[in-house]
């Protein structure tokens, strides 16, 4: 579906020239996590406040390709305001569609994240599952997320 390809397209080249969120936190209260690809190069920084099981504020620094960018622009802009446990939700879903399309690819299916992606649903996000065509841009897009996890876990911690 071409149509459905360039709209995708759009809206991760609009997260990319207008990132969400995008600044730091003030640390302490806020968790900061960093994040690296060293096969391309791409760095985040995820800045997290997290209190009373709910994602208070999110903000992100970093550079990279668009892909890696855009993602955690998206990312940021998906857990603002919601619980731990949804977030964490939204990060397996994410994850899931990542390696669903990875393995379809390859001929496998995986009926639980199939069954995953139906409860949550990620709107905008699926616009990056476009990026499994190109195994190794799948890092680039799941860094945030991936640094999200780190953050939510020192936060729980904390």
């Amino acid at each position: 579906m071409p149509g459905l390809e360039d709209l995708y397209r759009e809206i991760i080249l609009d997260h990319y020239r207008n990132p969400r969120n995008r600044g730091e936190l003030a640390a302490p209260p806020a968790q900061r996590v960093e994040g690296y690809n060293p096969l391309c190069g791409d760095e985040i920084v995820v800045y997290l406040l997290v209190s009373d099981g709910e994602v208070n504020d999110v903000k992100i620094t970093g550079q990279g390709c668009s892909i890696s960018q855009s993602s955690a622009s998206m990312m940021s802009a998906a857990v603002k305001g919601k619980t731990v446990d949804e977030a964490r939700a939204l990060i397996r879903a994410f994850k899931g569609m990542m390696s669903i399309h990875e393995s379809r690819l390859e001929g496998e299916g995986d009926d639980a994240a199939d069954q995953l992606l139906e409860e949550v649903k990620l709107g905008d996000l699926e616009a990056l599952q476009g990026v499994v065509k190109f195994p190794v841009r799948i890092k680039c897009a799941t860094l945030s997320w991936n640094t999200l996890a780190q953050g939510l876990d020192q936060a729980a911690s904390a």
